[in-house]
């Protein structure tokens, strides 16, 4: 059974598609623009904010973590429990990232938003309000191939599955590989040279 499961987490993998906000389909480039993307905030000094709901949220606080303590980049989630909790009391839970977001972003920021179905209202409104700010956003979904966040960021990576631990731990795996594979040549050499520039 589980060994199945593993092949099912492969071919998930394969499935994913990653794409620019303007259509246009990437292979291996997808890999180099996450680092160009993640080199230009650090060298910037910028901060990446990592947003997700429910296992979403557990896989943008693990990446945030990796950020911070294996790149030295700064990195938040705004996953504060008063604060979400007095948000979405007040203001409503689709607005517990866009409002902090709005007094926070600058545009040497960057956003990565996590939602498997790309649906979650919170995290449409986000993008949206880190777009309207000119702020560099990278997207992870999947199920429908017509889920609205799959087009809206700079960079998005869609995996083409309807079930939720594959499409998460489809995430994890890729955002861990981003992390995993910069202190590897050539990654290291390519992310050093973007934030020279």
């Amino acid at each position: 059974m589980f060994s199945s499961r593993f092949q099912d987490l492969a071919e998930a993998v394969d499935s994913a598609i990653y794409s620019t906000q303007e259509g246009l389909i990437l292979e291996d480039e997808a890999l180099q623009m996450a680092y160009q993307m993640l080199a230009n905030t650090s060298s910037q000094n910028g901060i990446i904010y990592v947003i997700g709901n429910g296992g979403s949220a557990g896989i943008a606080s693990h990446f945030s973590t990796d950020l911070m303590k294996a790149l030295q980049i700064p990195s938040q989630t705004l996953f504060d429990s008063n604060l979400m909790t007095c948000l979405s009391n007040d203001w409503g839970y689709e607005n517990v990232f866009s409002y902090p977001l709005e007094k926070l972003l600058k545009p040497n920021d960057l956003l990565v938003a996590i939602s498997s179905s790309g649906q979650s209202s919170n995290i449409l409104g986000a993008v949206k309000k880190a777009l309207s700010k000119n702020v560099s956003v990278i997207t992870l979904s999947g199920f429908l191939e017509t889920n609205f966040l799959r087009k809206m960021g700079h960079l998005n990576f869609w995996i083409n599955r309807s079930d939720y631990g594959l499409v998460e731990t489809s995430h994890f795996f890729l955002l861990h590989t981003i992390i995993d594979l910069w202190n590897k040549k050539p990654s290291l050499e390519y992310a050093n040279s973007l934030a020279n520039k």
